[in-house]
């Protein structure tokens, strides 16, 4: 059995996403500009993803339904078919942007790998997750992929005791879907903060448990992991 099964979230993570989404927001917001205010647009915006999260789940995908959701609403549903058509143009962009590594993200894997076996872990759109794994260039680091639904604790005691490891950890950036509820399932969890937070993302770190660490990059984490692995 080995050490320790390691997970990894990918997007804000190991490469850019969510300023992806922030750019299409604000040509979003051009776009409407004559029937809402930006602010009010984001507002609306972003009720609309809470509410769609459970039927359409995460990714650009559900993204762009609840863009042309709003456009609807707040054009009392005159909305011409110019502006669903542009909006639809918006998520082809988004779904085709080339990925963009965050600094130390190779290295970071490398590191867990030397320690255990790695996986990541990430939820959104089946297909469009396969395509970044691919085209991030990583994919030959991680021993398995796991795409999924939500990010639970149970979703988490599935994966790990799948992968049979002693220890387990996840590396993310998100407090709500990558930390708490991996230590609720008893692995370890590692916030790397990104700079551009979504909202709907948005927890309180738990400062006191024992398991839970922070770090300000990925170029952290070598040190970081051998620290445990030699406490522990």
């Amino acid at each position: 059995m080995r050490a320790w099964t390691i997970g990894f979230d990918a997007d804000d993570t190991l490469w850019h996403n969510e300023r992806f989404f922030r750019a299409t927001e604000d040509r979003f917001a051009d776009l409407l500009a004559s029937h809402m205010e930006g602010p009010h647009l984001r507002a609306r915006l972003l009720d609309a993803e809470r509410r769609n999260l459970g039927l359409y789940g995460f990714g650009i995908k559900g993204f762009v339904l609840s863009m042309i959701e709003t456009a609807v609403e707040v054009t009392e549903g005159r909305v011409p078919g110019t502006v669903v058509r542009e909006i639809l143009a918006m998520g082809r962009d988004m779904l085709a942007h080339p990925i963009e590594l965050l600094p130390q993200a190779r290295e970071a894997v490398e590191a867990a790998a030397a320690e255990g076996e790695v996986v990541l872990i990430t939820k959104g759109d089946l297909l469009h997750q396969e395509q970044k794994l691919a085209a991030s260039g990583l994919g030959d680091l991680f021993d398995a992929v796991e795409i999924v639904s939500d990010k639970t604790p149970s979703t988490y005691l599935r994966i790990f005791a799948r992968h049979g490891a002693r220890r387990a950890m996840m590396v993310g950036n998100s407090l709500k879907s990558d930390v708490i509820p991996a230590i609720a399932a008893g692995a370890w969890g590692v916030h790397v903060p990104h700079g551009i937070p979504w909202e709907l993302e948005h927890a309180d770190p738990p400062l006191d448990h024992p398991r839970f660490r922070a770090i300000a990059s990925l170029g952290e984490f070598s040190s970081l992991i051998a620290q445990i692995a030699a406490a522990d």
